[in-house]
């Protein structure tokens, strides 16, 4: 198996060259490139297209949530995980709403980072675990299921009913399988529901759709 690429994109050489430098040495895992700042990196996206884009968030000229929204857009392909010292709740939502597929602070271990490097690569997404909390809490705290009394939803959408409540159980952070239990139907349609209700709403994975049920007042 080839090894994944990666393109590591922060301000400060110290950082970004230590990042660089802990990567390279890891196996399955192969740097291609750097970039100081959210312009340079999508720039760099489009010459390389790494596999992978460690992206930091707050950088000058571009920052890294805006850099991600255009990369996403211009290069579908790739993958954009954040890798910052911050967890603020603003970030994270916005990070994950511009399309990145991760969030994780930089204190994590190199052969960790590696990992959820390649993991990513494969379409298996992770949080660092206190941004998954955050994020839990703001989409309601918790797999509470959603009141039978819900208002109606007003936002303009072509889903239907069934897809809706799925949604709407993505929203509250529960499983596949606690949404196939709940529904009664099997896990394999409600993949299948997924799949349609990310390919309908535009969206790129179920965080994307939790948080999207969160502003859209579905949980």
């Amino acid at each position: 198996m080839s090894d994944v690429t990666v393109l590591v994109v922060d301000d400060q050489r110290l950082v970004r060259e230590g990042i660089a430098s802990l990567l390279d040495i890891q196996e399955g895992v192969r740097v291609v490139g750097q970039a100081t700042n959210g312009q340079e990196a999508v720039e760099k996206t489009l010459a390389l297209s790494p596999d992978i884009i460690l992206m930091d968030v707050r950088m000058p000229v571009m920052d890294g949530i805006v850099a991600t929204a255009q990369i996403c857009r211009r290069m579908p392909g790739c993958q954009v995980i954040m890798l910052t010292t911050f967890d603020d709740d603003e970030y994270i939502v916005k990070s994950l709403r511009a399309g990145a597929v991760g969030y994780l602070l930089k204190d994590i271990p190199a052969s960790q980072l590696a990992q959820a490097v390649q993991l990513a690569h494969a379409g298996i997404y992770q949080l660092e675990p206190s941004v998954a909390g955050k994020l839990v809490g703001m989409l309601g705290g918790g797999r509470s299921e959603p009141s039978p009394a819900a208002p109606p939803v007003s936002f303009e959408h072509d889903l239907t009913g069934r897809e809706l409540e799925v949604l709407r159980l993505i929203g509250t952070g529960a499983t596949n399988r606690e949404i196939a239990d709940k529904l009664v139907v099997s896990e394999g349609t409600v993949k299948n529901h997924v799949s349609s209700i990310l390919s309908r709403l535009g969206l790129r994975d179920r965080t994307q759709a939790a948080v999207y049920a969160h502003e859209h007042g579905l949980t």
